[in-house]
C-alpha cells in the first residue's frame, strides 16, 4: 500500500468530518495554506468503488486518472461477508491500496465496515425492522 498517494490514510468518514487539521482532514494546498475541510462524508461503506477525493496521484508514475480495482474476492467468514480488492493506478499498475468491506447481521441490525488506505474507515448500522428502534420517539 502507498501512502505517497493519498491525501490522508485511513480518513475517518464517521460523521461529516469536520473542519479544520483533523483524522480526516485534507492535505493543505501549499506552504502555509490553511488545511482544506474535507468534503462530507458520512458512514458510506464502498462494498466495491474508490473514493477518489482522497486520491492525490500515483506516487510512482505522478499521474492523477482513474482507479483500477483488480484481485477482488468474496467470500463468506464465521456468518460475516467480505469483499476484498486492491486499487491500481490505471497507467503503471501501482498499488495504491487493499480495500477490505464486511457485511453481517447482528441481532436486528445489519452492520457494515469498510477499512481502506483510500476510502478510509467507515462503520454503518442499518435496521431490519421496519421502524429503527433508536430512531423512535417516548411517547411519555
Amino acid at each position: 500500500m502507498c501512502g505517497g498517494c493519498v491525501g490522508t490514510e485511513y480518513p475517518e468518514r464517521v460523521g461529516r468530518g469536520g473542519g479544520g487539521g483533523g483524522p480526516g482532514a485534507a492535505p493543505a494546498a501549499g506552504p502555509g495554506a490553511s488545511p482544506v475541510p474535507p468534503p462530507p462524508q458520512g458512514t458510506t461503506c464502498l462494498e466495491g468503488g474508490s473514493f477518489l477525493l482522497n486520491f492525490v496521484g500515483c506516487a510512482q508514475c505522478g499521474r492523477r486518472d482513474f482507479v483500477l480495482l483488480s484481485n477482488r474476492a468474496a467470500g463468506l467468514h464465521g456468518g460475516d461477508e467480505i469483499v476484498t480488492y486492491d486499487h491500481l493506478c490505471k497507467n503503471c499498475h501501482h498499488l495504491i491500496a487493499r480495500h477490505e468491506y464486511t457485511f453481517s447481521v447482528v441481532d436486528d441490525y445489519q452492520e457494515y465496515t469498510m477499512l481502506c488506505l483510500l476510502c478510509g474507515r467507515a462503520e454503518d448500522s442499518i435496521s431490519i425492522l421496519p421502524d429503527d428502534p433508536r430512531q423512535m420517539t417516548p411517547l411519555f
